[in-house]
């Protein structure tokens, strides 16, 4: 074990990261879980609201990528604060205001904010775990996202139910400043900074060299490809999730505000254990010896293509939604596992001083799906009528998963790509002297 990791401290940071992205996989939702109640009020027709949630990812992956980069070069802990508080302010002028262009600006504004914040909390969490130690740590705050959207699913609609859609806002700008205060108090910047050692499949070294590559080579390399793409076609369904879903629940299946809040929880919920479950499992195999190309790889990959065929499903013709229901829980448990994997293995195959951006560059890639799912869907919607216009959405989705899971099966190898990239490592720099890259 190596001598710096400190567990307790270590996990202490991971219950916190998991709070942070609780609240903000809550602040993503609110929109989302309030469409009927605020196109209502506000007059919206769908492509206009596919407007508004596609809006949160306008700048989301330009932010995305220069968080990562001042990630390399600025504390952890204080973009965290940073971005909590931002988030905050972000909140109020929706509750104050009944404007298109005002709700339009400000979900711009706070996707802007909320970009870096999975890459910069992973990148954070993995200052305090070792390489074999990370999978279980990412996977338990990453599920933070989960239970955020789990809890908007209960509480939102029953807060808008009794106090009216805009409370919501000033209550989410209140859990952002109660996340600042409490990481000022316990939250602590990782120092948990591995050498290069033996790179066995589960061994102790973390992210290779200190030395810098070129970022063309980095960004060219086929896991971290391979990578990008799986989280790309996992994110467009966490877009639609985010976006549609409670709308296909109650317009096109038939449920009403509160039933559908459930169900909505219900389907994102069941992903929580098998996520945790799926993250130790491939901890246990990388200790057994297995390569990661099968641990991390292979089943990260494998899971998407399941999620993948039960979208597909969905066109199947007879279904009751009671089925559907069913195999969007099949697909919303299936998907999630590259979000805690891909990570871990793109930690493997980077050079430290870079991981913060190439995760960064990782979340800002899968991001363009956030700004095209809400919209393709949403004219889908407009223009088929009933169930179908949503079904056609997420079965697109599906397709998107299975071919990007193909894809990753062939060519995620974190092994072969640590070995690709440690031979471009410039020969003429002592080890632990960063070399300047080129480009």
């Amino acid at each position: 074990m190596n001598p710096s990791y400190q567990p307790r401290r270590a996990w202490l940071t991971a219950v916190l990261l998991f709070f942070f992205l609780v609240v903000n996989a809550m602040d993503k939702m609110v929109v989302g879980l309030l469409a009927a109640p605020m196109m209502a009020e506000l007059g919206l027709t769908p492509a206009q609201f596919g407007l508004v949630g596609s809006s949160f990812f306008w700048l989301f992956a330009v932010s995305g990528v220069l968080g990562g980069f001042l990630a390399n070069r600025t504390p952890t802990s204080r973009l965290l604060i940073l971005m909590a508080l931002a988030w905050s302010l972000c909140q109020i002028p929706i509750a104050l205001s009944s404007s298109l262009a005002v709700l339009i600006v400000s979900r711009v504004l706070l996707g802007f904010m909320e970009g870096p914040a999975a890459p910069v909390a992973i990148h954070a969490c993995y200052k305090w775990f070792p390489n074999n130690r990370r999978n279980l740590p990412v996977a338990v705050l990453t599920q933070g996202a989960g239970i955020g959207i789990v809890l908007a699913g209960l509480l939102i609609p029953a807060v808008a139910a009794h106090w009216g859609w805009r409370t919501n806002f000033y209550l989410l700008a209140v859990l952002g400043v109660v996340w600042a205060v409490a990481w000022l108090a316990l939250g602590r910047e990782g120092t948990l900074d591995e050498r290069p050692a033996g790179h066995g499949a589960a061994g102790a070294a973390g992210t290779g060299a200190p030395q810098r590559l070129p970022y063309r080579v980095l960004l060219s390399d086929p896991t971290v490809l391979g990578c990008f793409a799986l989280r790309l076609a996992a994110y467009w369904g966490l877009a639609l999730c985010l976006t549609w879903i409670p709308a296909y629940l109650q317009s096109g299946l038939g449920f009403d505000h509160a039933v559908s809040g459930k169900l909505f929880a219900l389907i994102v919920g069941t992903n929580l254990p098998l996520t945790i479950a799926i993250a130790w499992f491939s901890e246990r195999l990388l200790a057994r010896g297995v390569s990661s190309r099968v641990a991390r790889g292979r089943i990260s990959a494998g899971m998407l293509l399941l999620a993948g065929g039960f979208f597909l499903s969905l066109l199947w013709p007879d279904t009751t939604p009671a089925m559907r229901v069913g195999l969007l829980v099949l697909a919303c448990v299936c998907a999630p596992a590259i979000y805690s994997l891909g990570p871990a293995m793109l930690a493997e195959v980077v050079p430290a001083g870079q991981r913060g951006a190439v995760l960064a560059i990782d979340a800002s890639v899968s991001s363009v799906a956030g700004v095209l799912a809400p919209l393709v869907t949403g004219v889908l919607v407009q223009n088929v009528p009933g169930a179908r216009g949503f079904e056609l959405g997420l079965a697109l989705c599906g397709a998107l998963m299975v071919v990007a899971a193909l894809a990753g099966l062939c060519v995620v190898n974190p092994e072969r790509s640590r070995q690709r990239l440690a031979a471009r490592l410039p020969a003429d720099v002592p080890a632990g002297q960063p070399a300047v890259a080129a480009g």
